[in-house]
């Protein structure tokens, strides 16, 4: 028998009512789940979401004075400066350049030193290790700067005075712009590899130790079982991390760079973080750093998806 309209209306209302009954009843069991997350979607609310309005600056020619309503609407104008910028070339060169050092060199060594940690058996050994490399995530960039200064610096510096009984020479490592790239990876990974061996340890610890007695049954020495175990297991770890590591593309880190950076290395140091503060702070141009910034935040997330997709498409599992 066919449904009239009349019981249609009523059947979404109960349908309504039921999802209602079912997200309340599950709201009551989990309550403190809810509650143990509403500090994490409060922060990112308030802090992500919330100045989300403030990306209409780059279509305004925002004047203080004016305010943000009655400012003019200029649209696609800034990102047209932009990219007819001189320094846009140069820009975009310095951000990739890093990037894919980072890529290269810093992306690999949390994995290679989890690799290396896994194989340690003496667990006091290990844990006094982790706790080691752990400690310079905990240092603020200014003072592994200033490290970096004293080690380095021409005038005094410990490492400089070394080279320069050997050689009679000194480097001027903080100064020349073929040293500022290696310089920025060299602090990357001493300050954040450690740190980033937590997720790796973690996906080390699930692997089935099964499949390690199968393959030392067969023969496999220590580099085969990490070859074809250890890091299959781990791959879709790897392949996450890839994948949100691609939206940072453009994003080499503002307080690093900016405080390596000289008039001397500007010409390989300046990245668009820098040049968005210079902008942005110091001469006033809100709008057109805005602009930038949204333009960076696109990329990132075209990357994100470029990324997730083809992990997709070679059978990973990918972020959704």
């Amino acid at each position: 028998m066919e449904q009239t309209a009349a019981d249609e209306l009523t059947v979404v209302p109960s349908t309504r009512k039921s999802k209602w009954n079912l997200f309340s009843k599950r709201l009551r069991r989990d309550k403190w789940l809810y509650l143990l997350i509403t500090p994490g979607l409060l922060y990112f609310i308030i802090f992500k979401y919330v100045p989300l309005w403030g990306i209409m600056l780059a279509f305004k020619n925002y004047q203080p004075f004016l305010g943000f309503f009655k400012s003019d609407w200029v649209g696609l104008d800034h990102f047209t400066m932009f990219f007819q910028n001189i320094e846009f070339g140069m820009l975009l060169r310095n951000t990739l350049v890093l990037s894919l050092y980072s890529l290269v060199f810093s992306f690999p060594a949390p994995i290679l030193l989890a690799l290396l940690l896994n194989e340690v058996r003496l667990s006091w050994y290990k844990r006094s290790v982790q706790t080691l490399v752990y400690v310079p995530h905990f240092i603020s960039m200014v003072i592994v700067a200033s490290l970096t200064y004293i080690l380095l610096t021409t005038e005094g510096g410990t490492i400089n005075e070394f080279i320069f009984q050997l050689t009679g020479e000194k480097i001027s490592f903080l100064t020349d712009p073929d040293w500022f790239r290696p310089l920025i990876i060299i602090q990357t990974i001493w300050k954040e590899c450690g740190w980033g061996t937590v997720i790796f340890l973690a996906a080390l610890a699930g692997v089935d130790v099964e499949q390690y007695e199968a393959a030392i049954m067969d023969g496999a020495n220590r580099w085969k079982q990490t070859w074809h175990i250890t890091l299959p297991s781990i791959r879709s770890t790897i392949v996450i991390l890839l994948i949100l590591r691609m939206g940072n593309i453009l994003d080499n880190g503002f307080e690093q760079i900016y405080l390596m950076m000289n008039a001397l290395n500007r010409e390989v140091a300046e990245v668009f973080d820098t040049y968005v503060y210079t902008m942005g702070i110091t001469q006033g141009a809100f709008s057109y750093s805005t602009a930038v910034g949204l333009f960076k935040s696109v990329i990132g997330v075209t990357l994100v998806l470029g990324s997730n997709w083809l992990a997709k498409k070679f059978g990973q599992s990918g972020l959704y």
